[in-house]
């Protein structure tokens, strides 16, 4: 009898155990996915230069595990107010401690397995998904990345449900305890933190001196070392929860002493909704803080590592394609090169140990050459008269020449010298294209084939910056591939967590809402009270996030020549997101609260 009461009143709150499952199973889904990696040595190895990855992801994974500790801790708490009014009632009815202890254990367990085993699937397929397109879009060969990987999946079993039989013991423990009145209106008692001035003020500055003191470890992670990321760790989670406590709550105080604020539209009840569960937000929040620096930072890095791989191959290799007495399919290969920029034709005579040169050809279609000055490579045009000149300072013209020929002196000739020189004849094709990427197909094709026509090691092709970009390539997409697959997985975690946290309250919220409505206030009040309600959910810790990153990218100034170029496009689509996101939050929670058959405009 018991299970079918607790059965009923699962089914009458389906739309809440929904929230709080499909919560569940994205949060265990991202965490199959996060050790996916992080437990896959041979692939954090394989795939990233730095020999200290695996030590970095131990880092990631403590700090992963704050966050999901956090997440299960309070959707444990929502599943629990949604049933403590039940349970009060069944104890009302005679149930027995024990059987209600039982009830709890099993329910607490059920939910915890449940999502487990979904949110590991669901993860495998995102895994896999995600993947195959982040390896398809950066050509990373993504060594030893295995979609199905069993440490990853003890791991997700292994803390879900570790973590819910504790939740299950202490939820029986704390409602056997709790007088049955206090059960019975537990969804109406507000939850603020009764705090004075002092202690806020107190809060407000160790917030910020664990902030600073983590942005600094971060600034001086070369000369910290690894240490720099355990000292972030500690003091970045701590300053950021203990800022939200102490500006949130002094700030809805602040703004409702301001008689002038409080009184204008629905701001009284906008501040009493965020002040009705206060220590709720400061916890979600500063979770949500923490996964929109990592998402962002996370993304910001793989865009960052992926457009380092093009701009250190440019500055080893003037040209994208050269091609060398190359046959009809090859050149037809090369009419399907888009975006070309520069396209020339050279004849070269080789005799001897040299190799000699048009200067009427030269003249007409300047070559292009990289110069190292200062340690800087620098993009030279050669004319017949100053090609000597840059050679002798140490241009490059190994592209320029059959892979047999490299180390042999080039010489430009006047036409009429060059006309009467003896010497076996060939045909140079240099092309530069707008986009190496876009055209990457087609350039692997063409250097492939010139690869084999020549029957030498691909990295005997001293000029062809295609085995330059496969050997960056090879060193940093397994770190853009990290970043873009984490930032995924992370942003995924944060759509979850604040619609988890808004929508879970929805159903609390629409008895209040519904009382408005009945007072006659005008629909667009409300949809206005509900924008700047969840506004300030998103505003903030998105506003911190931001800071984090921008400070936490000083971690990769030894990896990365422009940790902060162009910034704008990591930040401005993820913040395009974000603004989708809030927009599609707010449609939602609307659907809940405001009653259509009442709304009046």
């Amino acid at each position: 009898m018991l299970r079918k009461l607790a059965l009923g009143g699962i089914r009458a709150r389906f739309r809440d155990y929904a929230v709080l499952f499909s919560g569940l199973v994205i949060a265990s889904a991202v965490f199959y996915m996060f050790m996916a990696l992080a437990t896959n040595s041979a692939f954090l190895t394989a795939n990233s230069p730095v020999s200290s990855t695996t030590i970095i992801f131990g880092f990631g994974e403590v700090l992963l595990i704050i966050i999901t500790t956090v997440y299960i801790v309070y959707a444990n708490t929502f599943l629990m107010s949604m049933r403590q009014r039940d349970y009060a009632m069944f104890m009302m009815l005679g149930a027995k401690s024990r059987k209600i202890a039982q009830l709890i254990f099993i329910e607490t367990v059920s939910v915890g397995f449940l999502a487990s085993v979904v949110g590991t699937l669901v993860g495998m397929g995102l895994t896999g998904v995600a993947g195959r397109i982040l390896i398809n879009m950066l050509h990373a060969p993504a060594t030893h990345f295995s979609v199905f990987w069993g440490p990853a999946i003890l791991a997700t079993f292994g803390f879900f449900l570790a973590m819910f039989v504790v939740a299950a013991v202490i939820n029986a423990i704390r409602l056997l305890k709790t007088p049955m009145l206090q059960l019975l209106h537990a969804d109406t008692t507000p939850n603020r933190i009764r705090q004075k001035g002092w202690g806020l003020i107190l809060e407000a500055v160790a917030a910020v001196i664990l902030l600073g003191i983590g942005y600094v470890a971060m600034g001086q992670m070369m000369k910290i070392g690894l240490m720099a990321i355990g000292i972030a760790l500690v003091t970045i989670v701590l300053g950021t929860y203990l800022l939200f406590n102490a500006l949130l709550v002094a700030l809805i105080d602040l703004l409702k002493r301001n008689h002038r604020f409080a009184a204008r539209g629905l701001h009284t009840f906008t501040l009493s909704q965020l002040s009705f569960r206060i220590r709720d937000y400061t916890k979600i929040l500063a979770v949500v803080a923490m996964l929109f620096a990592l998402a962002l930072g996370a993304i910001t890095v793989g865009l960052g590592f992926q457009r380092e791989i093009p701009e250190r191959a440019n500055e080893l290799n003037a040209y994208d394609v050269v091609t060398i007495d190359a046959p009809a399919s090859e050149r037809a290969a090369a009419t399907k090169l888009t975006g070309v920029m520069h396209a020339a034709l050279y004849t070269q005579k080789v005799s001897g140990k040299t190799v000699y040169l048009n200067a009427t050809e030269v003249n007409a279609h300047p070559l292009r050459l990289r110069v190292f000055e200062d340690n800087v490579a620098k993009l030279r045009q050669a004319d017949a008269k100053t090609f000597a000149q840059l050679v002798q300072a140490g241009a490059d013209t190994d592209m320029l020449v059959r892979p047999t020929d490299v180390g042999k002196g080039v010489v430009v000739l006047p036409a009429a010298q060059f006309a009467v020189q003896t010497g076996t004849t060939h045909i140079i094709r240099t092309y530069v294209v707008r986009d190496f990427i876009g055209n990457y197909d087609t350039i692997k094709t063409m250097a492939t084939a010139q690869t084999k026509r020549f029957k030498v090691n691909p990295m005997m092709q001293i000029g062809q910056k295609f085995y330059y970009y496969e050997i960056l390539n090879g060193m940093y997409s397994g770190f853009a591939f990290m970043g873009f697959f984490l930032g995924i997985a992370f942003l995924a975690m944060l759509a979850s967590t604040l619609m988890f946290k808004i929508l879970s309250g929805a159903s609390y919220d629409a008895s209040r809402y519904l009382m408005l409505q009945k007072v006659g206030v005008r629909k667009g009040l409300l949809r206005r009270s509900i924008r700047q309600e969840i506004g300030a959910l998103f505003f903030f810790p998105g506003l911190l996030g931001v800071v984090h990153v921008l400070f936490g990218l000083k971690m990769f100034d030894s990896l990365l020549a422009h940790p902060y170029g162009n910034l704008i496009v990591p930040f401005g689509i993820f913040l395009l997101l974000y603004a989708i996101y809030y927009g599609l939050t707010v449609w939602l929670y609307e659907t809940i609260v405001i009653q259509k058959s009442l709304a009046t405009d």
